[in-house]
């Protein structure tokens, strides 16, 4: 089973949220579906079920591997790189 070589360097305790909602989608005029966090800086960012997939685009500009949920209720996190929930 594939396991995620990234989760062990995440900043503890994991950043702050930059924001309650996906500020590109805001300075676009766009809907997020749902909301995703980044565990290195906490940019927030909209899944890729919404138009612009702000939050895999942040990975493929940073390279930060790990995101979380930013969704109440939801605990679960993904792995860009290795491709696995964490």
């Amino acid at each position: 089973m594939k396991q995620c070589t990234h989760a062990d360097a995440l900043p503890h305790p994991e950043p702050e949220p930059s924001g309650e909602t996906c500020p590109e989608c805001l300075a676009e005029g766009t809907d997020p579906v749902q909301l995703r966090l980044c565990l290195v800086c906490g940019h927030v960012g909209c899944c890729d079920s919404s138009p612009r997939r702000h939050a895999t685009a942040h990975h493929e500009a940073t390279g930060h591997p790990v995101m979380r949920t930013f969704e109440p209720g939801e605990s679960w996190r993904w792995c860009f790189v290795d491709h696995v929930l964490v």
